[in-house]
């Protein structure tokens, strides 16, 4: 299997610390010793992976990180620094939030290129994240970039996701989002949300 990395990506939303860290091999191979050097017990933790788009984590990560994370620390969420993983998955994202002992784990990671969006940013969301989680436990906001959904109703979605997944204690198919819904696009873009296919 091809080496995967954890680098930080420039410029670092929002003056958070950006986690660095090799990974060999696979999801279960995340370097426990340079975890467990870290400070642990976080409400929330943020991964950012290439999914199948690094074009889309690259363009929209930071800007959406910078339109949600200053309500979320006006709310007093202790956020862990922020891990950025190559050629990651969903996954990914249970593994270093258990790791970190974090509440809640959100992974953005770049989604399947489309003809019309090859830059969809897509917001996966998970409380108490572990291995072995599965899509029906977890939140997603997809479509995120200023043609589909646009960072500011991205960020909105998201915090309130956040709040209530720590309130209710739970995310995936139990948790909606219930935020007002935006006036509908013309072409069939937008939002979509709920537990990920």
């Amino acid at each position: 299997m091809a080496s995967k990395r954890c680098n930080c990506i420039a410029p670092q939303p929002t003056g958070l610390p950006t986690w660095r860290a090799p990974i060999s091999g696979g999801v279960s191979t995340i370097p426990r010793v340079a975890v467990s050097a870290m400070p642990r017990g976080y409400d929330l933790a943020f991964v950012l992976a290439d999914g199948l788009s690094a074009r889309a984590v690259t363009s929209h990560a930071v800007p959406l990180l910078d339109a949600c994370l200053p309500q979320l620390h006006r709310d007093g969420w202790r956020i862990a620094p922020v891990a950025v993983v190559e050629q990651g998955r969903v996954a990914i994202g249970d593994e270093f939030g258990h790791l970190l002992d974090a509440a809640l784990v959100c992974i953005l990671i770049g989604e399947r290129p489309g003809l019309t969006s090859p830059d969809s940013l897509g917001a996966y969301l998970t409380w108490q994240p572990a291995p072995g989680r599965t899509d029906a436990e977890r939140n997603c906001l997809s479509n995120i970039r200023p043609a589909g959904m646009p960072y500011a109703e991205a960020a909105q979605r998201l915090v309130y996701l956040c709040t209530q997944a720590r309130l209710r204690r739970c995310t995936g198919v139990v948790l909606k989002d219930e935020t007002p819904s935006p006036s509908p696009r013309l072409g069939g873009e937008g939002r979509g949300e709920g537990a990920s296919p």
